[in-house]
């Protein structure tokens, strides 16, 4: 009878013992996952700038494909309408960059 009361009593304290150990791995192991999603951000933060960048440009392009499908000229006159305009800009910065009067000047 004494034995077994002893036996009993080894057994609490072995059982005692796993389950101590068990609450400390468990929280070995979340304080080791907070360290890594933590280590996680930090290398690799919430920002989505390139991916918003992206997208802006993925609906820019989006956009310029469905208005030459839809645009009510061919793509030939599309294109010399296009290229009379780029012209007509760059012959008025080229006119800009010659010298004019202000109107600021003495004689």
């Amino acid at each position: 009878m004494k034995l077994s009361k002893i036996a009993r009593s080894l057994l609490k304290t072995a059982v005692y013992i796993m389950d101590q150990t068990a609450e400390q791995v468990d929280r070995a192991s979340d304080r080791a996952s907070e360290l890594a999603d933590d280590a996680r951000n930090a290398i690799y933060p919430e920002d989505h700038t390139l991916r918003h960048f992206l997208s802006f440009a993925a609906g820019i392009g989006v956009g310029v494909g469905v208005g030459m499908l839809l645009a009510p000229t061919s793509g030939t006159e599309l294109r010399s309408t296009i290229t009379d305009k780029v012209q007509d800009i760059s012959n008025r910065v080229k006119g800009r960059s010659e010298p004019y009067q202000t109107g600021t000047e003495t004689r």
